[in-house]
């Protein structure tokens, strides 16, 4: 069985969308997958970020983790992206980040990349599956291959289930779901689907 290098890249403000990647992180890593945290670069100025405590003090927390780059993505074999939704799209932060990635995009570097996505929100129809949804059509233009939890495993519905990619709704003392089990689930399946697809390309 073909090696599986798994990115994880992320955007969080206060901290949600972190803990959701360090399930998927923990998930893949079980699995055997090659794992590579990766956050999304903070674009928001600091004076914005000082004036809310909860975003200031994950800001400080995470400086450890590393940035995630083009590179990154080049490397992957499969990509889960979390993102919380800013008016039904991802945060700008996250966009931004997406938007760099024309240059390898161009070159074919992320066709068949296999990709799944999650998402939070302040409450539970905040546009947690618009957003999704959104990221997954900037994915169909790279020619990505989409893989969706569904409604494979009953931790889905523990969840809330959405079938497009794990949503959350985030409270002021965290995520309100038990959503652990469906991150991590949604973070085999996506590993499982690209080993299949990369040991086919080897045979």
């Amino acid at each position: 069985m073909a090696e599986l290098n798994l990115a994880i890249v992320y955007y969080s403000s206060t901290g949600t969308n972190h803990q959701m990647a360090q399930w998927a992180e923990e998930a893949g890593k079980s699995v055997g997958a090659n794992v590579r945290l990766r956050r999304v670069p903070e674009t928001a100025p600091m004076e914005a970020i000082e004036q809310n405590p909860a975003w200031k003090e994950h800001y400080e927390k995470t400086q450890d983790v590393e940035e995630a780059t083009t590179e990154d993505l080049d490397w992957a074999d499969a990509i889960i992206f979390s993102a919380p939704t800013r008016f039904g799209v991802e945060a700008s932060q996250f966009r931004a980040f997406i938007d760099t990635t024309g240059g390898l995009w161009g070159q074919g570097k992320l066709v068949n990349k296999v990709v799944s996505a999650m998402s939070s929100a302040q409450n539970p129809h905040g546009g947690q599956e618009a957003t999704v949804l959104s990221i997954y059509k900037t994915m169909a233009h790279w020619g990505a291959i989409i893989v969706p939890p569904g409604y494979t495993d009953p931790v889905q519905f523990a969840s809330g289930g959405n079938p497009y990619g794990v949503s959350a709704t985030a409270g002021e003392d965290g995520i309100v779901e038990d959503i652990e089990e469906a991150v991590k689930h949604q973070a085999k399946r996506t590993v499982e689907t690209a080993k299949w697809i990369k040991d086919g390309q080897g045979k």
